[in-house]
């Protein structure tokens, strides 16, 4: 589609394009296999000489089209879909990081990612290195070495709202010769794209915003298309001949700007086997071409809900990025002057039995192990998303015991105001 068109106009027309007589609506390809008229062609497929669909635990059409519209919101060269957030990050990571090797992160990021890293990455022989918002460039760059692949951060920290600055981070990460890559979930391409700021690589938990109706579990790795794989030789997975495909250099064959995400599906994808689903995909271009609506609504409501929350006598803190006066202010109005998601941290004075009994009282919102839906939801963090964390981590992570998560959605603000008046008991 035309490349000018403005995002909302992307959010509902980019990805399925159809023909004369074709569906207006994107098409659910529901199968596994794909007819070819030769033998010749299929054994080019599997060469990667050809454009096409070999097997659908590699590439299918309808999640084709969703990758496309992704990637063009966030204004990529290219997108994979996979089966979770977290199998994105993995994904991402593993594409051009072996035992050995290391990578920088935030601590301020989602529980689950951390025990990914710390845990899971660990096991597998790549050490992670967490990093503190409050650290000089000079003492993040003691942590990397030449070993040092990447450095990660969310653009919106789920669930302490730290906001990554993307562009210092990206030009730290630049000047050592390596990538950025950035977790878009809470902010969505709708509110703020990280590629226009630096980052190299981006990833969705694609189950929050995009879907917005909590209904299928997905994820996105996004490639920028810009990062130069090629200088230093620091990336010889991209440059240096692959054989589990005949000794093909994705630099070389596929450009700079397709080479990192062409290796993620073709190789990793193929080895793991953890696509969207055809159905899955379907619906989550449902939620996609409502997004822009959705952000902008949820985002309004949560700057009304943090507003009066602050007021409230009940409330010991209130973190929302676009809140005048919190730590997070001028970075939030610099990445995202349209919004900053609807998602809001707060304390209710008593600690955690009065998080608890506030939580127990709200009849509108809902207590469930999720966020960025469009119905009102709340959580306490320290009990259950971060709850295999030691308290080092989820003080690091910024959490603390009477912190109340809460997701709002894009009801009525009056009603989410007034369910949050009754349960603090004003």
């Amino acid at each position: 589609m035309e490349k000018n068109y403005k995002i909302n106009t992307k959010c509902v027309q980019s990805g399925w394009e159809p023909k004369n007589g074709e569906p207006r609506v994107l098409p659910i390809y529901q199968s596994t296999t794909y007819k070819y008229d030769d033998s010749d062609y299929l054994g080019d497929l599997f060469d990667l000489k050809a454009d096409g669909h070999m097997y659908s635990r590699i590439s299918n059409p309808t999640a084709a089209c969703v990758e496309k519209k992704i990637a063009e919101l966030e204004g990529g060269t290219g997108a994979m879909l996979c089966s979770s957030g977290q199998m994105a990050n993995m994904l991402a990571i593993l594409n051009i990081t072996s035992s050995g090797q290391n990578i920088i992160s935030m601590s301020t990021i989602y529980g689950g990612t951390t025990n990914l890293f710390a845990v899971t990455l660990k096991r597998m022989g790549v050490d992670v290195r967490f990093v503190t918002p409050d650290m000089s460039d000079a003492e993040i760059e003691k942590l990397i070495d030449e070993n040092t692949r990447l450095f990660f951060g969310e653009t919106i920290a789920n669930p302490s709202l730290v906001v990554f600055d993307i562009e210092r981070y990206a030009n730290l990460a630049h000047k050592h010769g390596m990538p950025l890559m950035v977790d878009n979930t809470f902010a969505t391409p709708v509110l703020c794209r990280p590629f226009e700021w630096g980052a190299d690589i981006v990833t969705h938990s694609t189950t929050k915003y995009m879907d917005g109706h909590a209904t299928v579990v997905g994820g996105c790795i996004v490639d920028g298309g810009k990062f130069d794989w090629r200088a230093g030789d620091k990336y010889p997975e991209l440059t240096e001949p692959d054989e589990s495909y005949h000794g093909v250099r994705y630099t070389e064959n596929f450009g700079v700007e397709n080479a990192y995400i062409t290796k993620a599906r073709v190789q990793l994808m193929r080895d793991f086997g953890v696509p969207q689903q055809p159905m899955t995909c379907f619906i989550l271009n449902l939620g996609l071409e409502t997004l822009h609506l959705r952000m902008q609504r949820h985002s309004e409501n949560a700057l009304r809900v943090a507003e009066y929350l602050e007021r409230s006598d009940k409330v010991s803190f209130v973190n929302y990025p676009l809140l005048p006066g919190n730590s997070q202010y001028e970075l939030a109005k610099k990445y995202f002057p349209n919004g900053a998601s609807g998602v809001i941290s707060f304390g209710v004075k008593g600690g955690r039995e009065a998080a608890m009994k506030f939580m127990n009282s709200l009849e509108l919102a809902a207590i469930v192990v999720h966020v960025a839906d469009a119905r009102t939801c709340v959580l306490h963090p320290a009990s259950t998303t971060h709850r295999q964390l030691t308290d080092e981590q989820i003080i690091n992570c910024g959490i603390t015991p009477d912190q109340v998560r809460m997701s709002v959605g894009i009801e009525d603000a009056d009603d989410i105001i007034a369910d949050i008046k009754k349960a603090l008991g004003e």
